[in-house]
Parts: structure tokens; sequence; C-alpha cells
């Protein structure tokens, strides 16, 4: 079994990435194979709704410059989706948004999401985090795929890079949430 999980953040080692490696590191304590893919820092187009992606039924956006392509044939391949982003501005990061629009768009019509078992992870400041949680649920609920929670929202408080590791509930959510997929993606194979 795999999960990969996706950070939106364009801090590459900041708190998004602190909490989605604490939630790999409790799924790799239950054999589960896991990789994390940097998105937040690469340049990412949004989406053009040309429909390309649907009618030449490949299961690949026509931009062929970016992350997207290749991340889609990581999703088809993985077991588990994480998706992590910041809070800015009250939602998500204009990365993780394009990332989401995209991937979307592509997977739906050949149901490529369906009863894989994914998961959102937000690190915050202050708020914003349950409309981004949300955001990145969106994707996982439209596209027929299960849905794992812990013991409360999956965030982290923090600001500065490090700071979401003081969050002890925030850290204890995660292997909660790592415990929880491992669970279920036991009990689905």
């Amino acid at each position: 079994m795999k999960v990969i999980a996706f950070n939106g953040s364009p801090r590459k080692e900041g708190n998004t990435y602190t909490l989605l490696q604490t939630v790999l590191k409790q799924l790799e304590e239950h054999s589960i194979e896991t990789e994390l893919i940097q998105v937040g820092n690469r340049n990412i187009h949004g989406c053009i709704g040309c429909g390309k992606c649907r009618t030449n039924g490949n299961n690949r956006c026509i931009f062929d410059d970016d992350i997207i392509n290749e991340s889609i044939e990581k999703i088809i391949e993985a077991d588990g989706i994480i998706l992590g982003s910041p809070v800015y501005f009250g939602g998500l990061s204009a990365q993780m948004k394009a990332f989401i629009d995209r991937v979307g768009y592509v997977t739906r019509p050949e149901r490529l999401l369906k009863r894989k078992v994914c998961s959102a992870v937000v690190s915050q400041r202050r708020d914003g985090a349950i409309a981004a949680f949300n955001s990145m649920n969106n994707l996982f609920t439209i596209s027929e795929a299960i849905v794992v929670g812990a013991n409360y929202w999956n965030l982290g408080l923090g600001r500065a890079a490090g700071d979401v590791v003081k969050d002890t509930e925030g850290i204890e959510n995660m292997k909660n949430l790592g415990d929880n997929m491992a669970w279920l993606l036991d009990k689905i194979k």
C-alpha cells in the first residue's frame, strides 16, 4: 500500500510540511509506503476549462510543463492521498487551488479517485483552517473518495517554520490521522 502527500505550501519545510511528515511517519510505522511531493513552490497553471483532458481521454491535462500530469500518474497508482496547505488570506494557497482544479477536472470523468483513502491537512496561524480544509475535502467528496478524519479537524497552529511542533494537540491529531488512515487502508485491502 502507498499513500502520497502533496505539500501545497511554498515553504518547503514549513509547518504544513511538518504536519504532513507527522502523518506519513505514522503511516510508515504501519508498514505503509509513503511519498511527499512539494507543489507549493512550483509554478502551476490554473485550469482554463478547455476540456481537452476530457476529449483526449488520456487522463492528462493539456498543459504538460508543470507537475500536474506527473502527480496524476502518482495519484492513480496510490491507495491514499493527503493534500496539505497553509492558510493564506482565509483559504488555500494558490498553488494548491490550481492543483485541485486541474487534478479534479482530469480525474473525475474516469472516477480515478473513487474509493481511495484521502485526507486534508492544514496549517494555520489564526483563522481560515476550516475553509481550507473543506476546499481540499471537496475534491475528495465529489470524486467518491473515502475521507478520513481524526479526533479533531486535521490542522495545526503555528506561524514561523517549526512553530507547529509546539501545538501538541495538533501533532497528536496528525498521529491519530495516520493511524486512522492505516486502519482503513488495511480494512479495504
